[in-house]
């Protein structure tokens, strides 16, 4: 079984934890020399003197303050950038309206070489030809993929967010082996080859690398029987790398978490108390090798469980696992690999009604596919005789949700006082 990085990969746990503590001496040493705006506000606020309070073990780490979601856009656009602007050679934004990130060269060349040992992780190498189907864009994801495929020495085909039936075609016709997608798209495309009649196992492909989005062993099962493929989950965080933190190997028990770019922690969601191994709660991470835009402590909301076993994975890792995440501590919702608060679906509202609206927001699956359903509730403002009329204004609601948070939804006009302000009906 190919280990990308096998130097790292397979450390072990006396020489990681050794890497870990002098890469965070050196991460800390950094946002000190350059004045990290941000951090040096909060490591006032939290009594952490860099030159008293020397950092000598990770367990030190608990004297750092987190960082949090709120943090990120209060620092809008550049209190936490590590680099002057001339030294960063991109930006990128995150979705779920939490700020920008920007990466040097350094930081490019580290991304692109975690993606690759995801992809090799999952079984790729340089003969395999990955259809990219994430968004090229603002939103990092797309990118990790494109530049770690290319360093695999595999073949990349980004056909980006095109067509389904187009995605279908250059599936069947450059005899793609592996795709990137997230899980509601994989039974997009399974319910569109049905219903095109085209046979899944006159396709090429072997691997479906799968993440954005939460998934259940069934859904995995689902895919697999569907598609003919073999299925691995990736975790990343756009706030922090987009993809790259975290994957499956061939063993698919658990994700190993790349712990010589990053320290992971499980808190607890209310205290912000650290947990042991196995215990669930919120993933916090630190970054170790991000020059631009390092990040310590920060509360990704994913809630998860770390494992550390005493025998070395069967793959030869050594990294600790992460469990797959499947749910979050807050309202972020992820919708078709896009992330979204209820915050910004009320403010798009209220700039149309101009009125505080009251609305549920009820999310299932039709054929596999995600359904997001937006109902309003029906005020004096929000009401119409006619029919024509009535038709008219949903439909711009719609088209405004598309246009400004790249949402495809349906709006639903409901009887006054049926919803609680801002209800959330998860039945995915």
């Amino acid at each position: 079984m190919r280990i990308w990085d096998e130097k790292y990969e397979t450390m072990s746990r006396e020489e990681l934890m050794q890497l870990q503590l002098e890469r965070l001496q050196t991460t800390i040493n950094r946002i000190i020399r350059h004045d990290v705006a941000f951090y040096r506000r909060r490591f006032d606020e939290v009594g952490f003197d860099p030159e008293k309070d020397a950092i000598e073990s990770i367990s030190d780490l608990a004297k750092l303050p987190f960082t949090t979601r709120d943090d990120l856009k209060e620092s809008y656009p550049y209190d936490l950038f590590a680099v002057s602007l001339r030294d960063v050679v991109r930006i990128h934004a995150a979705s779920g309206d939490v700020g920008i990130t920007g990466f040097t060269k350094e930081d490019l060349k580290n991304w692109s070489h975690r993606v690759a040992r995801t992809l090799c992780a999952s079984g790729l190498d340089e003969d395999d030809v990955l259809q990219i189907t994430l968004a090229y864009g603002l939103f990092p994801g797309a990118f990790g993929y494109h530049y770690a495929a290319e360093k695999i020495g595999a073949s990349v085909i980004p056909t980006s967010t095109t067509h389904t039936m187009r995605q279908l075609r250059i599936l069947e016709d450059y005899k793609s082996t592996a795709i990137v997608c997230t899980p509601s798209y994989a039974t997009r495309l399974v319910r569109e080859m049905k219903d095109a009649g085209i046979d899944p196992k006159r396709l090429s492909l072997k691997y479906a690398i799968l993440g954005a989005e939460p998934w259940t062993d069934e859904l995995r099962l689902e895919i697999e029987e569907n598609l003919y493929v073999s299925t691995y989950f990736h975790y990343g965080v756009e706030s922090v790398f987009g993809p790259g933190i975290a994957s499956e190997c061939r063993e698919k028990k658990g994700l190993h978490l790349f712990e010589d770019h990053f320290i992971p922690e499980i808190v607890d969601v209310k205290s912000g108390k650290p947990l042991p191994y196995g215990e669930e709660g919120e993933l916090v991470l630190t970054t170790l090798t991000r020059e631009a835009f390092p990040l310590i402590r920060y509360r990704t909301g994913d809630i998860t469980r770390l494992y550390l076993s005493e025998k070395t994975c069967s793959c030869g890792r050594t990294h600790i696992k992460i469990e797959p995440v499947k749910r979050r501590s807050d309202d972020l919702i992820v919708f078709r690999g896009v992330n979204i608060y209820p915050y910004q679906i009320k403010h798009v509202l209220k700039e149309i009604i101009q009125e505080e609206p009251k609305f549920r927001i009820v999310l299932y699956r039709d054929n596999g596919d995600e359904v997001m359903d937006i109902q309003l509730e029906i005020t004096e403002t929000v009401f119409f005789d006619e029919m024509k009329v009535q038709r008219r204004f949903v439909r711009e609601i719609e088209h405004r949700i598309l246009h400004e948070l790249g949402l495809e939804v349906s709006i639903q006009l409901i009887e006054k006082g049926t919803s609680n302000g801002t209800d959330i009906e998860d039945g995915r």
